[in-house]
């Protein structure tokens, strides 16, 4: 009976007024992030636009990807995590805030070449300082870091692998678009990187 009704209890952030209050700080710490910090970033006037469209893919999978991870523990609660719920909600927030230190570094590391969209410099080289060492697209690592963070606090496995793969979705087309861009402008010495980093987690994805 324990498990049963455990199954039927809504994800912390809407059964507690306590694990709201610090949900809701988290997300809102991670929109005035991008918002009021990355979002104020702007390419130099001499860079040139390649995005394709991959911005508003992005924004869409995010968008579809948070919605169901809302939605999804009302539509099937039988996909509660039951297991050490205050833990997985604590470890989610943990999550959250690191995704956004990390995307904060990956964009500092950057510099002037970080945008909103994707767009190349005419003297755009290869940065491979700091986490671009390991991986091509710390930035999106730390945003991925946050979403899966957002997933575990509502402690439901449809909830999480629905944000999950609308992350990811949206992320494999922008970063598609983008490493073309680099590659079609710096030739050769992104190749040379692209062979010897991973995408989003290092020596393995």
């Amino acid at each position: 009976m324990r498990l049963g009704s455990e199954k039927k209890m809504p994800p912390l952030p809407f059964e507690n007024n306590g694990y709201s209050l610090v949900f809701w700080i988290a997300v809102a710490i991670w929109g005035a992030f991008e918002w009021f910090g990355a979002a104020q970033r702007r390419a130099h006037g001499d860079a040139q636009v390649r995005d394709r469209g991959s911005r508003y893919v992005l924004m869409l999978g995010l968008g579809v990807g948070l919605a169901l991870d809302s939605a999804l523990p009302w539509i099937f609660p039988g996909a509660t995590i039951g297991w050490h719920r205050t833990l997985l909600f604590a470890t989610g927030i943990a999550l959250i805030l690191l995704g956004i230190a990390l995307r904060g570094y990956a964009i500092h590391v950057l510099g002037r070449y970080f945008t909103r969209l994707v767009a190349v410099h005419p003297d755009q080289t290869v940065v491979q300082s700091g986490p671009y060492r390991y991986i091509r697209h710390p930035a999106y690592s730390g945003t991925l870091v946050t979403v899966f963070g957002v997933g575990l606090t509502m402690t439901n496995w449809a909830s999480l692998v629905a944000i999950m793969v609308c992350a990811l979705l949206g992320y494999t087309y922008r970063v598609a678009v983008e490493e073309r861009a680099l590659r079609e402008k710096i030739g050769p010495p992104y190749v040379d990187y692209m062979r010897r980093t991973r995408r989003f987690i290092p020596f393995v994805f």
